[in-house]
């Protein structure tokens, strides 16, 4: 009715940009880290760089290890294919097919080569979770009634519980202890900055450790998936294969910084504790400590008497 858009039926699914619990988490911690640097002006000398430092560091660890519970890139696959789009037709499209898994669920997206085919827009991103509490095969049918191209069905169909390729229990669980995992990491996060600010620098730089050691524990429960084969996922002629994504690698990358930044924190507690005290703007200052009075003023009076 207005320029190709039937107002009483269902429109066409589009592609989605982002997802909103990413963008809630990186707001929120956009916005502790603008608070700051709205009071950093008032931290004078060389404190003020040690502080930008620490902070700023702190910040980018915690949003990393939220973010990545809800983003869809642990696992990511594309290929580029001629194949059907609609079921019980043989018009042909070449489209991009991607391939996305996440901890929550995995997103299948169809890009047409151009978007605009047949008289369609091709632009789908469709998501499909299997976190606890949520419905894989009834998300699955749903699409099967929105009647969706047959290549993200095709796709999603490997990851159903009722697949030969029996993988959906096995992405399921590791998932969820990846998750959990993660979370607990998120805990001992806080804990350190806590334990810093108290101050309690070593205990800090242990919790640190520990915090790197569920980052890892988290990317090794995912990378059990690995484990059970995975079914080819042709595609006319060529086939979709997935390798790790950005999520993983970013969190491998956080968690041995952690590592890194713990490590060197109890080091230098143990072997040069000034060092690190100036680091966290906690050294005292020596010169007021031990300052002499340069000119002491005696009272004739008293003197005069004996006192």
């Amino acid at each position: 009715l207005f320029d190709g858009v039937y107002p009483f039926y269902p429109q066409q699914r589009k592609s989605a940009g982002f997802d909103i619990s990413t963008i809630i988490v990186i707001v929120v911690f956009l916005t502790l880290a603008c608070s700051f640097l709205l009071i950093i002006p008032g931290i004078r000398g060389r404190a003020r760089l040690y502080w930008t430092l620490r902070v700023l560091l702190s910040l980018f660890v915690g949003v990393v290890i939220v973010v990545v519970q809800f983003t869809g890139d642990w696992e990511t696959g594309w290929v580029q294919a001629n194949t059907s789009y609609k079921s019980f037709s043989h018009v042909q499209v070449n489209a991009d097919i991607g391939l996305h898994i996440g901890l929550a669920g995995v997103n299948v997206t169809l890009r047409g080569n151009p978007v605009n085919q047949i008289n369609e827009t091709i632009n789908y991103n469709e998501h499909f979770p299997w976190n606890l509490g949520a419905d894989y095969d009834r998300s699955y049918s749903e699409g099967l009634e929105k009647g969706l191209p047959s290549p993200i069905l095709y796709v999603a169909e490997k990851f159903s519980t009722q697949s030969p390729c029996a993988v959906h229990r096995q992405y399921r669980i590791a998932g969820h202890y990846a998750s959990a995992t993660l979370w607990v990491a998120f805990c001992t996060w806080i804990i350190s900055n806590i334990l810093f600010s108290m101050p309690v620098l070593v205990y800090g730089g242990y919790m640190l450790l520990v915090t790197g050691a569920f980052m890892i524990f988290s990317l090794l429960s995912f990378s059990t998936v690995r484990n059970s084969p995975m079914c080819l996922i042709q595609i006319g002629t060529r086939t979709l294969h997935v390798a790790y994504g950005g999520s993983f690698w970013l969190m491998l990358v956080i968690g041995l910084l952690c590592f890194l930044a713990g490590i060197t924190i109890v080091a230098m507690h143990h072997l040069n504790l000034d060092l690190l005290k100036a680091f966290f703007d906690l050294r005292e200052d020596k010169a007021e400590e031990y300052q002499e009075m340069p000119e002491v003023f005696v009272n004739p009076h008293f003197v005069n008497k004996g006192l």
